[in-house]
């Protein structure tokens, strides 16, 4: 079965109506594949290994398996990772792992939008921060469930160090780099401009596991904005500067020795 035959399908289930935007937009858009593709090519090779942390529907998946890297990617929510089952079924250089990443292992609550699941978050603050926000009017936070949660180090141990580290995970990415304890390659993680703080605090934990680069890509342009490498501090320097409305984007991290 090809591809656009397991997304039809997907798409047909009733039980996956709130993801039927998600798949609409992340799937089937040529000229943003490339793009996202020309992006993480920066970061990834052929026969690298890259962990998708806060996989949603897959898209990342596809393209560090377009550049042909081996992927282990996690997602908590059962409808999304139904989702991912689906779309990469038989793919042997995927590994689904349902779970949250965070500080510690152990369980942790979900807090779920079931209408919009893409903003679903572990992090209170976020739905806080969100409340009144611009940007963020209608977005409710309606149900919580409890699931599984492991480290960016126990991932490590049982897959291997990963050449990149995508995270995007509504404000809880901080938790999910408390998690780690050693300098990885490359690594990107999303910030908000309703939690900035979330940055600030991502920034500084990176800072201090090596000396790092940072540029950043503003919503899903797939373009760096800057050009260029910047110190933690001067890339804290730009996100507080951004207009509100910027609402997101990721910062990308390299390390330079």
């Amino acid at each position: 079965m090809s591809l656009a035959e397991r997304l039809a399908g997907l798409k047909r289930d009733p039980a996956l109506e709130s993801l039927k935007r998600s798949l609409d937009v992340y799937y089937g858009d040529t000229a943003r594949e490339a793009a996202m593709d020309a992006l993480y090519a920066r970061f990834v090779q052929p026969g690298d290994l890259a962990f998708d942390i806060g996989s949603h529907v897959g898209d990342r998946i596809g393209a560090f398996r377009r550049l042909g890297a081996r992927v282990v990617a996690l997602e908590p929510q059962p409808l999304c990772a139904h989702a991912i089952r689906a779309i990469y079924a038989g793919d042997t250089n995927v590994t689904l792992v349902e779970s949250a990443c965070g500080p510690a292992a152990g369980k942790i609550s979900l807090h779920v939008n079931t209408a919009n699941p893409t903003v679903t978050t572990a992090s209170r603050d976020f739905v806080k921060a969100a409340d009144g926000a611009g940007g963020w009017e209608g977005q409710v936070w309606d149900r919580e469930i409890e699931v599984p949660v492991t480290t960016l180090d126990a991932l490590i141990a049982a897959h291997g160090a990963p050449n990149f580290v995508k995270i995007d995970v509504e404000g809880f990415e901080a938790d999910v780099l408390a998690g780690l304890s050693q300098a990885l390659p490359a690594l990107s993680f999303e910030f908000t401009t309703i939690q900035r703080d979330v940055a600030y605090a991502c920034l500084a934990r990176i800072a201090a596991l090596g000396d790092y680069g940072f540029d950043l890509a503003l919503g899903e342009s797939q373009t760096l904005d800057l050009g260029r490498w910047v110190t933690a501090d001067d890339m804290r320097a730009h996100i507080a500067a951004l207009p509100h409305a910027a609402n997101s984007g990721d910062v990308y991290a390299v390390r330079r020795n």
